[in-house]
């Protein structure tokens, strides 16, 4: 595998361990002047937390010690489970590839207590060092809160919140056929039955079976039910 061309963590005469804590007090140095949260993960530890700027404990409410100490519910207490799919693609894609300098981006939902409303983040993350053997060793990830304030927030939200609902939906989608779809994209339209058998020359009886179907399939009950999906997929 590759090994790592970070200057700083080949220095002659130390061994991985302390160029390892020598490769994150560099970064520690500079980290609390960033506009950003600084993570860095040990991949071989279960991706336990090594470091994360004073930001990220101010925002969480809590010390790396007590963070080590959840272990495993670490991500359960602060991370939306809803995005764990997408995260964990991402770095699975980066953790697999070759290419020390490649970079992966995502939206995260964070929250310091269950009392707390979701906040989103966008992380990009990456490699930051691997082992004398060329194995990921750290990774490390910048979270950059998204502004509530900005005009263009409420937007994104309902991006983000849409690309959630295809996530956890598309195995409800993909069991529509083709002309199922189609239906779907004259519902979200407004178009009445008799309108979808017009344009799509079939006959009402048709159009409201594959309604029903649609319904059944989605399990979807209402007509926001059904829009949702038609938005989430590009129907409309």
């Amino acid at each position: 595998m590759k090994q790592t061309t970070t200057t700083e963590t080949n220095t002659p005469g130390l061994s991985l361990e302390e160029r390892k804590e020598q490769l994150i007090s560099q970064i520690a140095f500079v980290a609390d002047h960033l506009p950003a949260v600084v993570i860095i993960h040990n991949y071989q530890q279960n991706m336990r937390v090594e470091y994360m700027s004073t930001r990220g404990y101010e925002y969480l409410k809590t010390t790396l010690e007590e963070i080590r100490a959840l272990g495993e519910d670490y991500h359960k207490r602060f991370f939306n489970p809803d995005d764990a799919p997408e995260y964990i693609e991402k770095l699975t894609h980066l953790l697999n590839g070759e290419n020390d300098e490649e970079i992966k981006s995502l939206f995260q939902q964070v929250r310091s207590s269950e009392k707390e409303p979701w906040s989103w983040y966008f992380t990009t993350l990456k490699i930051l060092m691997r082992d004398d053997e060329g194995n990921v060793l750290l990774t490390i990830g910048l979270a950059h809160p998204v502004d509530t304030l900005h005009h263009v927030t409420a937007k994104v939200s309902r991006l983000l919140d849409e690309n959630n609902f295809l996530r956890l939906n598309v195995h409800r989608y993909s069991r529509l056929s083709a002309r199922e779809r189609q239906v779907l994209q004259h519902i979200a339209l407004g178009k009445t039955a008799s309108e979808s058998a017009s344009e799509l020359f079939i006959s009402v009886t048709t159009v409201e079976t594959h309604r029903r179907n649609i319904k059944k399939k989605l399990e979807a009950s209402s007509f926001f039910d059904l829009s949702q999906y038609a938005r989430a997929f590009d129907l409309i």
